[in-house]
């Protein structure tokens, strides 16, 4: 099954593109590989989930977070190509985590970009080599921010 045959079979809808607050671009694509730029946690009703994990958040917080995060990560690659069905695998993801210094469950929390990535390309295309990490601040205060490596087909 393709990944936009997925994504309509799970109910899911992606917010709006983000745009770049900065000086970047959200999606550089280098021969057959698209990296995408840190994504926050930007809702359909573009708000940002902001928070510390550990003080104001928890697990569960962090989780629906990341996953929210995945969904504009998958609205940028279906602006930028037209189509999920674009990507061939995802490679590597890096996500980052505002916590405080004694919360160790930044893995948990990135599952929900994770698992949501699996579920829309597959076992084997959606899992990927991953870096989940905490941090004392990330921009605008958000939750967590996450990047990510695709290989596209070309």
């Amino acid at each position: 099954m393709s990944a936009e045959a997925r994504l309509t079979e799970l109910k899911l809808v992606l917010p709006p593109s983000p745009k770049p607050v900065g000086v970047y671009k959200p999606i550089v694509v280098a021969g057959n590989l698209a990296y995408l730029s840190g994504h926050g946690p930007l809702k359909a009703d573009t708000k940002l989930i902001k928070g510390r994990l550990g003080l104001d958040m928890d697990v569960e917080a962090g989780y629906e977070a990341a996953r929210v995060t995945g969904l504009a990560m998958l609205a940028t690659l279906q602006s930028h190509f037209g189509s999920l069905d674009k990507v061939n695998r995802l490679v590597k993801l890096l996500g980052l985590v505002r916590c405080t210094d004694s919360f160790d469950q930044q893995p948990a929390v990135i599952n929900g970009c994770s698992e949501l990535f699996r579920d829309v390309f597959g076992e084997e295309n959606g899992v990927a080599a991953r870096s989940a990490l905490g941090t004392n601040a990330l921009p605008g205060g958000i939750a967590v921010e996450i990047e990510a490596i695709f290989e596209i087909k070309v």
